[in-house]
């Protein structure tokens, strides 16, 4: 016999299904609200454009590689990498893993080929514990990892993304970003949940 559901998840439900951006999304075929997110930050810091190399880390279910695919057109290219499997999408190349595994990483720098990228996108987030001291590390330490993996990737003058939340290791990443990037702005755009911690640094300039 099924459990009935606690009164929190009826909340979230109600909520989740009476919001507007999930509600546009459905509409507009994207397969996650996140891509207002990200269409916000391309409207407000012209990330994105015609012909452009792009990885997007923590890219399931797919809704910011639909944007940058729809961004970059047919000449660019668009790599999605997340642990969880992502239904195809055209025009975008799809790989499942954890790019710390080195034939994971082997497989993604294949996939990107020798030429350097334009942007690196992170909407990673940990699985939420609901614990601060648990959650917040683990955000930073993705937020770390998103900006090694972008050093090794980007081409001078590139921009990087990345998710992460008020907090613990937050003030140490946005330096680490500063030393790499001629501009970081704080955005937290419309479609970020307003009782959400979530933010996200948009890096411009690679050096």
């Amino acid at each position: 016999m099924a459990m009935a559901k606690t009164k929190s998840s009826r909340r979230w439900l109600d909520r989740h299904f009476n919001d507007d951006y999930v509600i546009r999304a459905q509409k507009l075929g994207y397969r996650s609200r996140a891509a207002f997110k990200l269409l916000e930050l391309q409207e407000k810091d012209r990330l994105l454009g015609r012909g452009m190399r792009v990885l997007d880390l923590g890219a399931a279910p797919g809704g910011w590689s639909q944007v940058a695919t729809q961004l970059v057109g047919p000449r660019g290219i668009v790599v999605a990498l997340d642990l969880l499997a992502i239904e195809s999408l055209p025009g975008v190349v799809i790989l499942q893993g954890d790019f710390r595994d080195e034939a994971v990483l082997a497989e993604l720098m294949q996939a990107l080929g020798e030429a350097p990228l334009d942007v690196v996108l992170s909407d990673m987030a940990p699985n939420i514990s609901g614990i601060a001291a648990v959650d917040q590390p683990r955000a930073a330490l993705l937020g770390e990892l998103a900006l090694d993996c972008a050093r090794q990737v980007l081409k001078p003058g590139g921009a990087l993304v990345v998710k992460m939340f008020q907090g613990e290791g937050f003030d140490a990443l946005l330096g680490d970003m500063r030393g790499l990037f001629r501009s970081v702005a704080v955005r937290k755009p419309a479609a970020s949940r307003a009782n959400s911690r979530e933010c996200y640094l948009v890096a411009k300039g690679f050096r």
